[in-house]
């Protein structure tokens, strides 16, 4: 079993941090292609890149419709909130191959995957509608054409409303107005 770097594009990784996947497919390697059952760190392009998650790959390399190498990765431990930084990883390259002493240290590292809790999570939208189900219909068509780019969504730990936080775009948000006015 070899360990190896996959690249997590920009703009796909702002989508793994919306939604839940079980798998990513990253490009792949022209050179010696990663085999099933390898592990693979999956590093989030930005600045400064950072490991995000860990992952095996679920199935042999394969070729998109535009012949790009692909490869497909299963999630096995995500850490999208608190990522390590990819300091010294081989990054010249959308997948790489790293020594298993690196791959170890990085995996190390990330914490994911706490014991898990149950959240409530919120969407609360006006709505006019002349019957439930027409502001149901309503609802959804807002969310698709809104999205979580412009709608906020509100977060809080079971028992502990009081607690709650807004979110939009996958990330912390302060939506108090009095707050913005003090700055």
């Amino acid at each position: 079993m070899a360990q190896w770097v996959a690249i997590i594009p920009a703009d796909r990784w702002a989508s793994e941090r919306l939604f839940h996947h079980d798998t990513l497919t990253v490009a792949g390697s022209a050179a010696v292609p990663p085999a099933a059952g390898d592990e693979v760190l999956l590093v989030a392009a930005g600045a400064p890149p950072s490991v995000v998650a860990l992952g095996i790959v679920a199935g042999k390399q394969s070729r998109a419709a535009h012949g790009t190498p692909e490869v497909e990765v299963a999630y096995t431990r995500r850490s999208f909130d608190a990522p390590v930084p990819a300091d010294g990883l081989p990054l010249d390259a959308s997948v790489s191959e790293v020594d298993e002493e690196v791959f170890r240290s990085y995996a190390g590292r990330l914490i994911g995957d706490r014991d898990k809790q149950t959240w409530l999570v919120s969407l609360d939208l006006p709505i006019e509608a002349a019957s439930p189900a027409e502001a149901v219909r309503q609802f959804w068509s807002y969310v698709l054409e809104l999205g979580p780019a412009e709608l906020p969504t509100f977060v809080s730990p079971s028992g502990d409303e009081l607690a709650m936080q807004a979110f939009v775009l996958g990330e912390e948000a302060n939506l108090d107005p009095e707050e913005d006015e003090e700055d």
